[in-house]
């Protein structure tokens, strides 16, 4: 049977990306992403907020690192991949569903660039 890991998340940036670097040299950066859904129930505006972390790697990472910032939009391609842990204290297992990045787009103008589009 065929299987489909893929997401596509319109959002904006939580916090500041953080650049780090693996023993071996390669470039990783986590961004914490949010999505607003807005919709009506018996009339009454409502809005929910989804918040996912991504990681990027390599190249991409540095850029996004670079040129993003807390509340920049982007809009992100990636997979879903299941992070396990055990907590310390408690000794308990652990798990989240986290996305990584695999493409990316910045929306919206970089800063200092004169807000022109290309």
């Amino acid at each position: 049977m065929a299987s489909l890991n893929k997401v596509m998340l319109i959002g904006n940036l939580t916090r500041d990306p953080e650049l780090r670097y693996t023993p071996k040299g390669m470039a990783v950066t986590d961004i914490g992403l949010a999505m607003n859904r807005r919709y009506v129930v018996d009339g009454e505006k409502r809005e929910e907020v989804t918040f996912v972390d991504v990681t990027f790697w390599g190249k991409g990472a540095e850029i996004i690192s670079q040129y993003m910032k807390k509340g920049s939009p982007i809009y992100v391609e990636g997979r879903l991949r299941l992070d396990s842990w055990e907590d310390k204290q408690s000794g308990q297992k652990q798990s989240r569903l986290k996305v990584t990045g695999e493409e990316f787009q910045f929306l919206g103008a970089r800063e200092g660039s004169g807000g022109g589009g290309g």
